[in-house]
């Protein structure tokens, strides 16, 4: 029997907000989170703009110790889980720990740790670099922090599949409690690979938008779009069983019930130009929900404001839903946040899944000419009040990993 899973608490850390209130809040309201980047050094990067987290003590929230103990990607995935797990209110001595789970990806993982560690070892010598270098810098060791804080002895895994790891996380973390092996889990995906390396990895394979306006920069579906712009951040959902969560009076924002996951084997970095793997991603995620594509409202697409996945994207939504594609509602809230890389998906649930708790469709800003085979309707501009009982979210990550979430009203 598979059992019901819901989600009974969020928390993010963004560049349009730093919990979730405010991140939804200006999402909105299609707040503009990329700026000129203030904490980075970009003399020697041709990219300027970015989507930093803005206004954040991390001083002051770890102390000075403990930050040199975590690389910025767990950092981000430790503040994002406190307001979760507070606004879950899981009272931990009464449950059974053994029965929690974590499921926490990200796509790059250490990266700032591990370049400092390597221009150290250039000046000082290769056993001068910290102690903390390794479990600083693996991608498990956001979901071991998470594990060991709060003491949850369920499985502690990590999806690694570039910009869809939080999506494949969240889905893996709600197939483990529908088919039995939790009760719980603290799930998402963090990123802090905006740095000079990190932008200069993606600024020369052509991913970037060079523009250097943060309001025509990210713009998904544009004509004139270029690149993305990259983000940082992270997002934590708690999932639990719909009884458990009843029996001990949780506050429910709705709930999980499909996930899919493909890969189209094409391209290390492309997508597959006819969208099939894309499409069969969200025909899997909606069979598994046992429902039918017409009860599908919104769409929170991938949406990079890339040449190519805008229009693969587009090409897969019309290859599934045929007609009723016209009457979806779809939106890239990553024109607001920028492409949080393998964050992205765990930002963008939170979003999927406010939008059918309030019935509020976010919108896709700085898009103003749409390109000719993007014709769907892309919320441009501004939210739109519209009645969300079904929605699915969306990421497409290199190496060609699909992956979908569907969320539903309770």
């Amino acid at each position: 029997m598979r059992r019901r899973v819901v989600v009974t608490g969020l928390g993010a850390l963004s560049p349009i907000g730093n919990n979730v209130e405010t991140m939804w809040h200006n999402a909105k309201q299609g707040k503009n989170g990329i700026d000129f980047l203030k904490r980075i050094n970009t003399e020697y990067n041709d990219i300027k703009i970015g989507g930093e987290i803005k206004d954040f003590d991390f001083e002051t929230y770890f102390g000075k110790k403990e930050m040199k103990r975590m690389d910025k990607f767990v950092q981000y995935a430790m503040v994002a889980t406190d307001e979760a797990m507070r606004d879950a209110s899981l009272d931990l001595d009464k449950e059974d720990v053994k029965q929690i789970g974590v499921y926490y990806g990200s796509g790059i993982g250490g990266l700032e740790t591990i370049a400092n560690q390597e221009n150290r070892a250039q000046s000082k010598g290769y056993n001068r670099i910290s102690p903390y270098f390794i479990p600083s810098a693996i991608i498990n060791i956001a979901a071991g922090n998470i594990a060991i804080k709060y003491g949850l002895k369920g499985i502690a895994t990590s999806s690694v599949t570039a910009c869809a790891s939080a999506t494949n996380s969240i889905g893996e973390a709600f197939h483990a409690i529908r088919d039995g092996y939790l009760d719980v889990a603290v799930t998402g995906g963090s990123e802090g690979s905006l740095i000079p390396l990190g932008i200069g990895g993606f600024n020369v394979m052509k991913a970037l938008n060079k523009s250097n306006d943060p309001n025509n920069a990210s713009m998904p579906f544009d004509k004139n779009r270029s690149g993305f712009v990259m983000g940082e951040g992270a997002g934590t959902l708690i999932l639990e069983e719909y009884e458990h969560a009843l029996a001990r009076g949780a506050k429910i924002y709705g709930e999980i019930s499909g996930y899919g996951a493909t890969c189209d084997a094409h391209h290390i970095t492309s997508p597959s130009p006819d969208g099939e793997g894309a499409a069969d991603c969200m025909a899997m995620a909606v069979s598994d929900a046992n429902m039918a594509l017409n009860e599908i409202d919104y769409i929170n697409a991938h949406g990079t404001s890339t040449p190519l996945n805008d229009i693969t994207e587009t090409k897969a939504i019309k290859r599934l839903f045929k007609d009723h594609a016209y009457q979806l509602h779809v939106s890239s809230t990553k024109s607001m946040t920028g492409h949080l890389l393998g964050a992205s998906g765990a930002i963008e649930a939170i979003m999927t899944c406010l939008a059918t708790k309030e019935d509020i469709i976010p919108p896709t800003i700085n898009t103003t000419e749409l390109d000719e085979g993007c014709d769907l309707e892309y919320t441009l501009g501004k939210a739109v009040s519209k009645k969300v009982d079904v929605a699915i979210s969306n990421s497409l990550g290199f190496g060609g990993h699909n992956a979908t979430i569907l969320f539903k009203k309770v």
